[in-house]
């Protein structure tokens, strides 16, 4: 008796996602944001998006028109992170470019830079920055004063060298840095990842946040009452579907990640897709509560942009580091999913972790996930069913 009510089950589970599907296909609109929306985003924020700053654009007002002068504006623009793209001779022309926003910073090298160099006195060189972008400007005056430092270093080396009758000195201290990960320091093998939850919590919402009040809207929530349904026989055949779709979504930002943008994968495959199961469950639980809870398919859009695509930008780690934000603000955003799953992602992505490294968040996704598929089955209980 236990077999048959429980082959019964899954076989109104299974008619109710047969039913959901057909309703899938017939609205062409929800096929295009199923499937045309995740790579419009992965091309625009993948092309867009960038956190590396470089080729930053400069005036240079060298006064001093010396060999050292020149050899110090050369390690500027050899670093790639400054472009020259205009000499001048007078202070005016580097505030009217910074004011039209041709430069980010302005550069004048003084009468005595060269004199100052040779007699082992410090000289003043003066950087004017356009502080209206703080994030690039704190970056660009890191670089300057990076450069700085190193052109005074080898000056200080070559002086030495010259004045000591036993050859090149070395110097007491020298830092071998290597980077691991992303070596090359690129933001793309950092926001590919991160972008991954953020196309899924988005769409996957969006998706399930109209199954239910559609069916209050087009009338046919009585016949489903009338049926021997039980709540979670209707959530998990209602969201059958979209997981499938959810899935298609996932392997096409996997694909165009590692071919089209080139970000490497040195994680499992199996852990990535075992740990998207369960956001992306966490995620279509999401929206089938607010289905639940929505009078109408438009409050039901609106919430469950609201409730997904604010926290998830804002509040995941996606763009603005968590560690930056108020003490309180860090604490609350362990309630977003997104936020263990890009760290999920990202550790799989670049540094190809095991289990024993997501252990802790995974286990985050697997709470957040039983609960709010709890919570939804409780409310379609009660207010639908």
């Amino acid at each position: 008796m236990p077999l048959r009510l429980q082959i019964m089950n899954i076989i109104r589970t299974l008619a109710v996602a047969k039913k959901e599907t057909r309703q899938i296909i017939r609205d062409s609109r929800s096929l295009y944001l199923a499937l045309g929306i995740p790579v419009m985003l992965m091309i625009l924020f993948g092309f867009a998006l960038s956190l590396d700053v470089d080729n930053i654009p400069i005036a240079v007002w060298d006064q001093a028109k010396s060999p050292e002068s020149r050899e110090f504006v050369d390690a500027m623009t050899s670093s790639g992170y400054f472009r020259c793209v205009i000499q001048t001779d007078n202070y005016r022309e580097i505030v009217r470019n910074l004011d039209n926003n041709i430069i980010s910073m302005g550069i004048t090298i003084p009468f005595d830079f060269s004199r100052n160099i040779r007699k082992g006195t410090s000289t003043l060189v003066q950087a004017i920055v356009d502080g209206s972008d703080s994030t690039r400007a704190n970056l660009a005056i890191v670089y300057l004063e990076t450069i700085v430092t190193t052109f005074e270093n080898d000056i200080k080396m070559e002086s030495m060298t010259r004045q000591s009758v036993q050859g090149r000195i070395s110097p007491p201290v020298e830092p071998k840095i290597r980077i691991v990960y992303n070596p090359e320091l690129k933001s793309r093998n950092n926001i590919i990842p991160g972008l991954i939850p953020v196309i899924m919590m988005i769409i996957a919402a969006l998706l399930t946040s109209l199954t239910i009040v559609r069916e209050r809207e087009t009338g046919t929530m009585e016949q489903l009452m009338s049926t021997p349904l039980k709540s979670n026989e209707l959530i998990v055949g209602k969201l059958i579907p979209y997981f499938v779709l959810g899935y298609v979504d996932l392997l096409m930002v996997y694909l165009m990640g590692r071919f089209v943008f080139q970000v490497p994968f040195r994680g499992s495959l199996l852990i990535m897709f075992m740990v998207a199961s369960v956001f992306l469950v966490g995620a279509l639980s999401i929206g089938f509560l607010v289905s639940v809870v929505a009078s109408n398919q438009f409050f039901a859009t609106q919430l469950a942009l609201l409730g997904t695509v604010l926290p998830t930008f804002l509040l995941s780690g996606f763009v603005f580091p968590i560690a930056n934000m108020p003490v309180a603000l860090q604490y609350f955003t362990y309630i977003i999913p997104a936020r263990h799953f890009i760290t999920i992602l990202r550790a799989i992505y670049l540094k190809g972790v095991g289990w024993e490294a997501i252990l802790g968040s995974t286990l985050a996704l697997v709470i957040f996930a039983f609960f709010v598929t709890a919570l939804a089955a409780r409310k379609l209980g009660k207010n639908v069913l």
